[in-house]
């Protein structure tokens, strides 16, 4: 098996993560720049997508434990979860609510179809999850999926600094603000940041994502 997939994904982010660190700016966020400038390589290079990810298996295969392993910041940050059990319920319930009213009704006055609305309101739950909503709810599962990424991609390249800019300096907040909203990739921006709040980030997401399954079949009908 031709390991291009593997090289080009690692050498591609490991150049953008180098720039990243030097310039800081939500414009060098390696994951977005690593998700274009891989697409560009496909595209001019008459690479097939099935190929390139049958040549980076090993990665993909990785992604599991990669997923399973943020129990260990949950696990160091058990206390502090213990002690704001209650702020983070009301945070996962608020924020999980808002967070699909916020994309059905902007992609509702935008002027979307129903398939779109119902697509894009399961947005801020992890892939896998959201896909299995979409499908039950009537949305368009590889729409939901491209959606999801966004809003994954979105939240790791500027979510701190909008929590900055909005002077969001509790660890349990700003936890549960990247968890809620962005799922894994905006977690494991956080995680970067403070183990705490990426610890929260990861309870967050999992819960998020157990709430959104439940709540949206039935809030679906309602809007």
């Amino acid at each position: 098996m031709n390991p291009y997939g593997m090289a080009i994904t690692l050498v591609v982010f490991y150049v953008f993560s180098e720039l990243h660190a030097r310039r800081k700016a939500f414009y060098t966020n390696p994951v977005l720049l690593s998700i274009a400038t891989i697409a560009a390589f496909l595209w001019f290079g008459g690479f097939s997508y099935d190929s390139y990810m049958e040549s980076a298996g090993i990665l993909k295969f990785l992604l599991g434990p990669a997923v399973v392993s943020l129990a260990v910041p949950v696990y160091r940050g058990l206390d502090t979860i213990k002690a704001y059990w209650k702020e983070i319920a009301a945070g996962i319930t608020v924020g999980g609510t808002v967070a699909i009213l916020s994309a059905f009704y902007t992609a509702e006055v935008l002027g979307g179809s129903s398939n779109v609305l119902l697509s894009i309101a399961p947005k801020s739950v992890t892939t896998a999850i959201a896909i299995g909503i979409s499908e039950k709810i009537g949305g368009i599962p590889s729409l939901t999926a491209v959606l999801v990424i966004l809003t994954g991609i979105l939240g790791n390249a500027v979510g701190p600094e909008l929590l900055n800019v909005f002077r969001v300096r509790d660890r349990v907040a700003r936890g549960l603000a990247m968890g809620v909203t962005s799922h894994g990739l905006g977690t494991a921006r956080i995680l970067l940041e403070d183990e705490i709040a990426g610890g929260v980030s990861g309870l967050a997401m999992a819960l998020n994502g157990v709430f959104t399954a439940l709540v949206l079949p039935y809030l679906i009908k309602i809007l």
